[in-house]
């Protein structure tokens, strides 16, 4: 069997900011920009699930965008991913994003984009990121 590769997250942005209508358009245009699923995307729309414009009052202060995919083996071109992940990124408004790589070889993998100020506005490029990575199970002798 191949080896499965499960990448998920979140990018989470304040929804208490003025002009958020105008954020959100911004966000959700990136998010459609991506490529559909054909072929062997690292992106796509379709494992986004991409919020509306429109406000939606049921948000307390933060703007959740959720986004997850199954690869085969992903790990060995994990530099291309979070290029194109980043990429993405720097088109959006963003207070962090978080994205987490489960392997079933080299354990999980949790990686955090922090923007160097209060928020990352569009073209900025104030990121800043961190890789966590812990491994379940035990060995056997």
């Amino acid at each position: 069997m191949d080896q499965e590769s499960i990448v998920y997250g979140c990018i989470k942005d304040a929804s208490y900011y003025e002009q958020d209508s105008t954020r959100r358009k911004v966000n959700r245009q990136a998010m459609l920009n991506l490529p559909k699923a054909d072929g062997w995307p690292f992106l796509c729309q379709e494992m986004f699930a991409i919020p509306q414009v429109e406000i939606d009052h049921a948000n307390y202060q933060t703007e959740v965008m959720h986004f997850g995919a199954s690869y085969k083996a992903v790990e060995y071109e994990w530099e291309q991913w979070i290029q194109k992940f980043e990429e993405l990124l720097s088109q959006m408004y963003w207070v962090s994003a978080t994205v987490h790589l489960e392997t079933e070889l080299s354990g999980t993998h949790t990686f955090v984009w922090e923007s160097a100020s209060n928020a990352h506005t569009p073209g900025s490029g104030d990121m800043q990121v961190r890789c966590e990575w812990s491994h379940e199970g035990s060995l056997s002798l």
